[in-house]
């Protein structure tokens, strides 16, 4: 029993840190984001908070195989100060779960393969039907070059309500200098961190990622809502007591949009950043970007 301990611990790692000393097997936290003025014609300002809660499970096959499970849930509320045309759903509560569950084998040489599928659930919570589940999976190779330095390489697929998103990825782990550390899954976020004091780190933060919504809501059953948002934050994380940690946040969104589009209006595909096809016609307006807070409740292993 201890030596499965012990295996469930360092392949945890191995997963979710790449060479790290801990892991954050359970991560609750609150965004906030100060009032934006619309881009363009819409009165009044627009508000968005959210949650987002996070569970990691691995379990332990043999020696060099694991089942990996990753369980997110978050939503996003968007609020308007005035009233806006009775064509843009206002306000907007979306909510998005997404499991990423599948198989790691550890290779010889330092190498190793993931291949994982990342289903998701993303709605309004108005309703339900088949448009509301979109099919991803992960595929990645694996390559420690160094003790200080480990690599992955690969890509996401996810089917979105616009068409099918694929997504090169890049995830790393290089322990830079005594108290340096670089850490991340580019393009979707990425953490520069510095170890300030035995239980204190603190650094700059990156997180962006594409989601779309199925809605139900009464008057707009025929449309969905792409989010966009690249967060940028500087970061400090100070341990509690015990394993639990505090992690406050606060930086700028860049590119931010709530976009609202028809169920028919579809892309070609988009690669990265890049449409393809992209005729569609949006039928509300965004707000500005603006500044964000973010503040997360850890538990954390040590290894």
């Amino acid at each position: 029993m201890r030596k499965l301990i012990l295996l469930f611990l360092v392949y945890c790692t191995a997963l979710s840190g790449f060479g790290q000393s801990n892991i954050d097997i359970f991560t609750i936290s609150g965004r906030f984001a100060t009032p934006s003025k619309y881009t363009e014609n819409y009165p009044g300002k627009g508000r968005e908070i959210g949650a987002m809660i996070n569970l990691k499970a691995p379990i332990v096959l043999s020696e060099k195989t694991i089942w990996y499970n990753n369980l997110t849930y978050f939503n996003f509320n968007v609020r308007n100060t005035e009233t806006v045309p009775t064509e843009s759903l206002s306000p907007m509560h979306l909510h998005g779960f997404v499991l990423q569950t599948g198989w790691y084998q550890k290779l010889k040489n330092n190498q190793g393969f993931q291949l994982l599928l990342a289903p998701r659930y993303m709605s309004d919570f108005n309703g339900s039907s088949r448009q509301s589940w979109q099919f991803g999976a992960i595929a990645m190779y694996e390559r420690r070059f160094k003790d200080n330095l480990l690599m992955r390489f690969g890509a996401l697929y996810n089917q979105e309500l616009f068409g099918p998103n694929l997504v090169p990825l890049v995830d790393l782990y290089w322990a830079f200098g005594d108290r340096w550390t670089l850490s991340g899954l580019l393009p979707i976020h990425a953490k520069v961190t510095y170890q300030a004091m035995d239980n204190l780190q603190v650094g700059f933060s990156h997180f962006g990622l594409t989601t779309t919504y199925k809605l139900y809501q009464q008057g707009y059953e025929n449309d969905y809502i792409e989010r966009t948002s690249i967060d940028l934050a500087l970061f400090a994380r100070q341990k509690l007591f015990g394993n639990i940690y505090v992690e406050a946040r606060f930086g700028h969104t860049l590119n931010r949009k709530y976009a609202q589009y028809a169920d028919d209006q579809k892309l070609g595909a988009r690669i990265l950043i890049f449409n393809i096809n992209d005729n569609r016609i949006q039928k509300n307006e965004n707000f500005q970007n603006g500044f964000i807070g973010n503040v997360r409740l850890v538990y954390n292993i040590p290894i």
